[in-house]
């Protein structure tokens, strides 16, 4: 019983605290993809005290909550499609043995993510298709270069969450766990 109660105050917590990261986002809006990033490495200690399932369940109430009530809404589509779950899912993907296809997985699945959100943008938001191929410098290859400029952030962005793993687990795994036993 103990362990399910701070388990469930663990994942209101973290979603309450993603969801005024996301209202933040109104204060701050270009950092439209920075506060989403930061709100989904929140689940980085529910991912490691609770697990996978307790992980997606705040996910998915931080973001219907972010949904609703976040001032930006290409910012909670952004959390949405995949910086809101991004950390469970990579927990799920570090699983995987060999390195070329856990990066072919990783990838292929952020290129999906950011074509979903790409196309929602445009046709759930209303943003006119030619404001991606009207860049002034890359013209009508706009989308392709904006896609693998995006794969390089991607790259930079996972190296670091691994890294920011890496550290809660070295500092703080210990000092809460033993609430979760």
């Amino acid at each position: 019983m103990k362990k399910n109660t701070m388990k469930l105050a663990l994942c209101s917590v973290m979603t309450a605290l993603s969801l005024v990261l996301m209202l933040f986002e109104g204060l701050f809006p270009i950092a439209s993809i920075a506060i989403p990033a930061l709100a989904g490495c929140l689940l980085i200690p529910i991912t490691a005290h609770a697990g996978l399932g307790w992980a997606f369940g705040t996910y998915g109430a931080a973001g219907l909550l972010c949904l609703l009530l976040a001032p930006d809404r290409e910012a909670a589509l952004i959390y949405l499609l995949f910086f809101g779950y991004y950390p469970a899912f990579f927990a799920v993907v570090s699983r995987i043995k060999s390195s070329a296809l856990r990066w072919a997985g990783k990838l292929a699945h952020f290129n999906a993510a950011a074509i979903g959100e790409a196309l929602l943008v445009m046709f759930v938001l209303g943003v006119s298709p030619e404001e991606f191929t009207s860049i002034p410098i890359i013209g009508a290859y706009g989308p392709v270069v904006l896609l693998i400029l995006a794969n390089l952030v991607f790259v930079v962005y996972d190296r670091a969450l691994g890294q920011v793993i890496s550290l809660y687990y070295r500092r703080f795994y210990s000092r809460f766990q033993r609430y979760f036993r």
